[in-house]
């Protein structure tokens, strides 16, 4: 495991605590749950529509740590980032306060310089929302750039239905 990612204390004194969940894969598809607090909603208990799109983020973002995809350290060495470059949604249900949600992503197609993931919010069963995004990943400047062949080769397996252990 990543140093990064290794349970610390917050403080001194504090006790140690685990690191937080990311989800897990299996078939190839990548679960992570989601509960629905009060700064989630609207007045009416209801989940506002923009806080799908941060839990689809952060299931995206928790898919690659958890499959060996080192974001950060490619922006921190100058190599490049992933940006959005389409994205589609539809909202079918409501999600309420308290809910506990799961955030199902699946990769559907790999290019050179391009990953597109569909992914689903479910409440059990029920269909909350779903979309599908594209990400490019570009250089510093904000050009793309091929992205690099491990990277590929991972999201080939997931593609394929492959469980990682990473």
């Amino acid at each position: 495991m990543p140093a990064r990612l290794q349970p610390k204390p917050a403080l001194p004194d504090a006790p140690c605590l685990p690191a937080p969940v990311g989800g897990l894969f299996a078939s190839g598809v990548h679960y992570y749950p989601v509960r629905v607090y009060f700064e989630d909603t609207d007045a009416g208990g209801v989940v506002y529509h923009a806080n799908y799109l941060r839990y689809m983020e952060r299931a995206r973002s928790d898919m690659l740590r958890l499959a060996g995809i080192d974001q950060r350290g490619n922006l921190e060495g100058g190599e490049g980032v992933y940006a959005v470059a389409d994205l589609s949604i539809a909202y079918r249900r409501p999600g309420r306060l308290d809910d506990d949600l799961v955030v199902k992503s699946t990769v559907q197609s790999i290019g050179a310089a391009t990953c597109t993931i569909h992914q689903s919010v479910l409440r059990g069963e029920d269909m909350l929302t779903e979309g599908t995004v594209t990400v490019a990943f570009i250089t510093p400047q904000g050009r793309p750039r091929r992205q690099p062949r491990h990277w590929i080769e991972i999201f080939t397996r997931l593609s394929q239905g492959e469980d990682l252990r990473i």
